[in-house]
């Protein structure tokens, strides 16, 4: 059950970043009965330079980023609860090897971090807090003893080793703030066997999915996407960062196998595999660009079927999707590569490719096979997998461990 206290977050993502974000769900989640401060991933000083002129997003935090100054923020429609901090700008760094200058600059951007974490405490009268550092070794690995937290909280959520920019610094940061938390929360069954060699306490808490934004896909007539109007073929659909963790081959096989059906793509191009594969050449594959979370549910309700065609890597291996449990939430029938043991996990209410033959297969099967028992068992499934599921499981390892403490 929920307790008393206040909670303060410190994560690798921002609350208005278009992907889904693990650390602003579990901030949604926790605001519904307790107060949750949110502390967005620092801008660094060359982020501000570059980005200040593209958009409202950096503008809009001017004199938060720049003089400390209106930092706080309530976020409309969502509970009064919650609210988002916006620290200074901090100096970009990892581009820095291991050493003095990086050491040196390291404890200025903790010292403003730590600062920013005081204000917090001091200006909102906090008492007794949770802090959790989702996936951000980079900042906060620690807490200072006059704002001393009741139980710190440290979260996995990839393997950072396989990230390769934030790999420089990332593993042994992450290291130490495993062994600075109280309990480490892990998102895959990989990454809570991977932490259990440096961590305290390690629990496997996988993401999960927004169940109210995503039932709108089943609940409630949602307009057709623009790039939907006209479509009369099936659509394939994936949804999610255009990445590395795709197998681009077998998007390719998809397409050139499936001709009758598009291939949608949802989502932001991080690199520019997808050409080398040839997708952006083919007729039946439609690139979207990046969108925003709360459009999702009319692009998977205007879809037949929804794909996860991720690569057989170590870093997928340590991956729980979340959005299995979006396109589950939906009710869609969702074709998998094998990937990892959890997503096996799920193969009582989707389709869990071992070979690339098989995946391409089962998209037919998938789209004939959508009954609606079969949807019923896809939401009750998600369902199971909510994040109201994952905040009481967080309450009651809080509970064990405060017990222990």
């Amino acid at each position: 059950m929920p307790k008393n206290y206040d909670i303060i977050i410190v994560s690798t993502s921002r609350w208005d970043d278009t992907f889904s974000s693990v650390a602003f769900s579990w901030a949604k989640e926790f605001a519904k009965h307790n107060r949750v401060f949110l502390i967005d991933h620092p801008y660094s000083l060359k982020e501000f330079l570059t980005e200040y002129s593209k958009g409202n997003k950096v503008k809009s935090r001017k004199s938060a980023l720049l003089y400390g100054k209106d930092i706080y923020k309530k976020i409309e429609g969502l509970p009064a609860n919650l609210t988002v901090v916006t620290p200074r700008l901090t100096f970009p760094i990892n581009w820095l090897g291991e050493g003095a200058l990086y050491n040196s600059l390291s404890k200025v951007n903790e010292k403003i971090l730590y600062s920013t974490l005081r204000q917090v405490v001091k200006d909102n009268n906090v008492k007794e807090y949770i802090f959790i550092n989702s996936y951000d070794p980079f900042f906060l690995r620690d807490i200072p003893k006059d704002v001393k937290a009741k139980l710190t909280v440290y979260q996995t959520i990839d393997d950072i080793s396989q990230e390769t920019y934030i790999a420089r610094h990332g593993i042994r940061l992450e290291k130490e703030a495993m062994k600075n938390a109280d309990i480490t929360l892990a998102t895959s069954k990989e990454l809570t066997r991977i932490a259990s060699q440096y961590a305290n306490q390690v629990y496997c808490v996988p993401n999960a999915a927004d169940f109210t934004l995503f039932q709108k896909a089943v609940t409630e007539k949602l307009n057709r996407p623009k790039e939907l109007v006209g479509v009369t073929q099936k659509v394939i659909c994936y949804t999610g960062n255009i990445s590395i963790r795709l197998n681009y081959d077998l998007l390719r096989k998809v397409a050139q196998f499936h001709t009758d059906k598009l291939l949608l793509m949802v989502g932001p191009t991080n690199n520019d595999d997808y050409k080398k594969a040839g997708l952006d050449k083919l007729p039946n594959v439609l690139f979207t660009g990046s969108r925003d979370i709360t459009e999702l549910p009319s692009y998977l309700q205007h879809s037949d079927c929804v794909i996860i065609p991720f690569e057989y890597s170590i870093l997928t291996k340590s991956i729980y999707p979340l959005k299995i449990n979006e396109y589950l939430t939906a009710g869609k029938p969702v074709v998998a590569t094998a990937f990892s043991e959890d997503i096996k996990d799920f193969s009582d209410v989707a389709y869990i490719a071992q070979t690339e033959d098989d995946f391409i297969a089962s998209i037919d099967q998938a789209i004939n096979e959508n009954e609606p028992e079969r949807i019923e068992a896809r939401i009750k499934k998600a369902e199971a997998n909510s994040w109201q599921a994952r905040v009481a499981r967080f309450w009651e390892i809080v509970d064990s461990n405060l017990v222990l403490n």
